[in-house]
């Protein structure tokens, strides 16, 4: 496929059987292969193609007996608008968060009860049944991470000298080492925060991402900020 979206449905599963799915995440903007950008719903989708894709990835958790919380991620067709199965992830990936803005569920939290026997579709689970699981609003989440752009992208290390994030409604942050004093040092992921949006609209989503991106200052290390700015 020259021309192709990266896109992937989540899904969880219960150890009695079950399994739903939340919809769908864009991860088309990407860079050497790690995804820099994550949005959902994916916003090219209509609800046919959204029903087929939800579908696909269904069928697999069901096929499998799959438990816990996973992705099945596909390449969309940008000329004929096809779907093609890539991989399963078996795991909880970093973008989770801009599912868990536009559904309410605690991604994190239902795995966990699920894996311990709790039911789809049960208030103990954290998950209702497929029927009552929906889409509300628009979500994007971009990865902070300590690369310098100007230097092709090479990582960072040091300590953080000044610290000051975003803030303010829609905006939420997932991290722990980014704070005025933290040192980073050059044997882990160079991801240092994430950053997620929601607002009812795509645009008033990425006025949002926009405006938090401007927000944040972070000293004593490189950050790839500017770059997300310009995307």
């Amino acid at each position: 496929v020259e021309r192709a979206r990266h896109v992937e449905a989540q899904i969880l599963g219960d150890t009695h059987g079950n399994a739903v799915h939340l919809f769908e995440r864009d991860c088309t903007v990407q860079r050497r292969n790690q995804k820099v950008v994550e949005r959902a719903p994916a916003p090219y989708l209509n609800d046919a193609q959204r029903t087929e894709l939800s579908g696909h990835a269904l069928r697999i958790a069901n096929a499998t007996g799959y438990i816990g919380a996973g992705t099945v991620e596909f390449l969309m067709d940008m000329d004929t608008e096809s779907f093609y199965f890539i991989e399963v992830n078996p795991r909880v990936q970093v973008e989770h968060t801009v599912t868990e803005e536009v559904t309410g569920i605690d991604i994190i939290k239902a795995q966990i009860h699920l894996v311990d026997g709790a039911v789809i579709g049960t208030p103990e689970s954290g998950v209702p049944p497929q029927s009552e699981i929906r889409l509300n609003g628009h979500a994007m989440q971009c990865r902070i991470t300590t690369e310098d752009p100007e230097q092709n992208f090479v990582p960072d290390y040091g300590r953080i000298t000044a610290y000051r994030g975003a803030a303010g409604f829609g905006i939420r942050l997932d991290g722990g080492t980014a704070y005025s004093g933290a040192v980073i040092n050059r044997f882990y992921d160079p991801l240092l925060e994430k950053v997620t949006a929601w607002a009812p609209t795509p645009e008033e989503t990425i006025r949002r991402m926009d405006r938090a991106l401007r927000e944040f200052r972070i000293r004593g290390v490189a950050t790839n900020l500017t770059f997300l700015e310009n995307i």
